[in-house]
């Protein structure tokens, strides 16, 4: 399977479960793996062949912008859903990273696959 990766997204969005979490949009961090549905970019060397990786990102930004989440695992579960059902991916990797929410803790976050990859 060939495989797009992003690293180091950064996007705002609103999340949190407490309420001073909530007052403000913290900015996050993504981390991608999209599984392509076959080799033909690969071979025809056309955009249209493949997932754009910069559509994904100019979406990923807008659904965060729009979208509150109280949990990690709820936010990344939308990101590969997002993914998968309007990119066509048959696979996906998502982790998403809250930066220094926690004292002395540099990044927590979540990292879910959803889809079929084959091995």
């Amino acid at each position: 399977m060939d495989i797009i990766f992003l690293r180091e997204v950064r996007a705002d969005t609103i999340i949190g479960v407490y309420e001073w979490e909530r007052t403000a949009p913290q900015t996050v961090e993504i981390d991608l793996e999209i599984g392509l549905p076959n080799e033909r970019p690969c071979h025809s060397d056309n955009i249209d062949d493949t997932i754009h990786y910069g559509e994904v990102v100019e979406r990923l930004r807008k659904e965060l912008a729009e979208q509150h989440f109280l949990l990690l695992e709820a936010l990344a579960e939308h990101i590969a859903q997002m993914i998968r059902q309007d990119f066509g991916a048959p696979w996906v990797k998502v982790a998403v990273t809250k930066l220094g929410i926690l004292p002395e803790v540099k990044k927590v976050g979540i990292l879910i696959e959803r889809g079929y990859r084959p091995h």
